[in-house]
């Protein structure tokens, strides 16, 4: 399958409340339109994970991130430029997204892809991607497309064909930045 086709089939199946699997940056994650509270109930069902644990959310630069955070720390943008691989910033005060993507305390993890299916998924979406590991929580995060389980396969609605032999080793550097420009490292 070529990227474009992929693109067209994962959108067509978001755009309608659907849930995917697919290629990161990362790790596979499964995903959804992260303005959809709907289609993100299902993916906590299927992960089997307390609503209360936020996702992440993917997006394709800063245009977006802008739509979703009013004020962004400079710092944010200072860490992105440094990173040498995929970093997710935790921010404050999102807006413009379901609600049960929220975490209770008021924050949202986003990462800016470069990844091309992802990029141009969100691209023809127009909005944030939902990102979280394809795996029930608690389980170890497959590394591969093959470590993934069948329940996990069988429970989204599309499954991207792009980069089954993939492996990823590492998911992203996890940073939270307060309004007022505290920095703290969650995951190296």
């Amino acid at each position: 399958m070529d990227i474009n086709t992929e693109v067209h089939n994962a959108y067509e199946v978001i755009k309608n409340g659907g849930i995917i699997l697919y290629p990161t940056d990362t790790v596979w994650g499964i995903g959804c339109d992260a303005t959809n509270p709907e289609a993100i109930k299902k993916i906590y069902a299927l992960k089997q994970r307390e609503e209360s644990k936020s996702m992440i959310v993917l997006m394709n630069g800063e245009k977006m991130m802008y739509t979703v955070f009013k004020d962004i720390p400079e710092v944010a943008w200072q860490i992105l430029d440094l990173s040498e691989k995929p970093t997710t910033l935790i921010l404050d005060n999102p807006r413009n997204v379901a609600p049960n993507i929220i975490a209770e305390d008021k924050t949202l993890g986003v990462r800016i892809v470069k990844e091309p299916f992802c990029f141009k998924l969100m691209e023809r979406m127009k909005k944030p991607l939902v990102s979280t590991s394809a795996n029930i929580s608690g389980m170890f995060t497959p590394k591969s497309f093959k470590e993934i389980s069948p329940e996990i396969l069988k429970g989204v609605d599309y499954v991207v064909n792009l980069h089954h032999d993939k492996i990823c080793d590492k998911p992203s550097t996890i940073i939270k930045l307060t309004s007022d420009s505290q920095v703290k490292v969650i995951r190296k």
